[in-house]
């Protein structure tokens, strides 16, 4: 398929297998140093990835509402000229977060933090809380941008 605008192979990866592989114009990825923004022609890059939203835009003049969205865990990103691949232990797009569940979800993770009794008690949930709160905001984002993909 002939495109005027360049476009990269996005592969994310989780440990159930492969969750998405297409071609795409940018990936917004949550890194430890911040959100980062990849185009084509990229300068490589190998970086960590932590939870949060991961952003698609397919084509150049896509709007920012015709953007798809996944919460994600924690992993590795291998950045080249022509690809983004994106390692991780879980991933779930937006279609697939039912908004009213993450946000019980969030509760009761902030309930078990608020609670926790020793310190690994609290790391585990604070991991619950992180994760909850991200799915959150992916069903979020998701409901405001209700326009489908050209």
């Amino acid at each position: 398929m002939a495109t005027d605008f360049p476009t990269m192979k996005l592969r994310l990866v989780t440990l159930l297998g492969e969750k998405f592989s297409e071609d795409i114009y940018e990936v917004i990825l949550p890194t430890t140093t911040g959100e980062i923004s990849v185009f084509p022609d990229h300068e490589a890059l190998v970086t960590l990835a932590t939870p949060g939203v991961i952003a698609v835009r397919y084509k150049k003049t896509d709007p920012d509402d015709t953007m798809e969205y996944f919460a994600t865990s924690g992993g590795i990103i291998e950045i080249g000229r022509d690809h983004v691949k994106i390692l991780v232990d879980e991933a779930d797009h937006s279609d697939e977060i039912i908004e009213a569940e993450a946000q019980k979800a969030l509760e009761r993770a902030v309930a078990l933090r608020d609670s926790a009794a020793d310190q690994i008690e609290l790391e585990k949930a604070s991991e619950l809380v992180d994760r909850h709160a991200v799915r959150l905001k992916v069903a979020e984002l998701r409901r405001r941008s209700r326009r489908p993909r050209p």
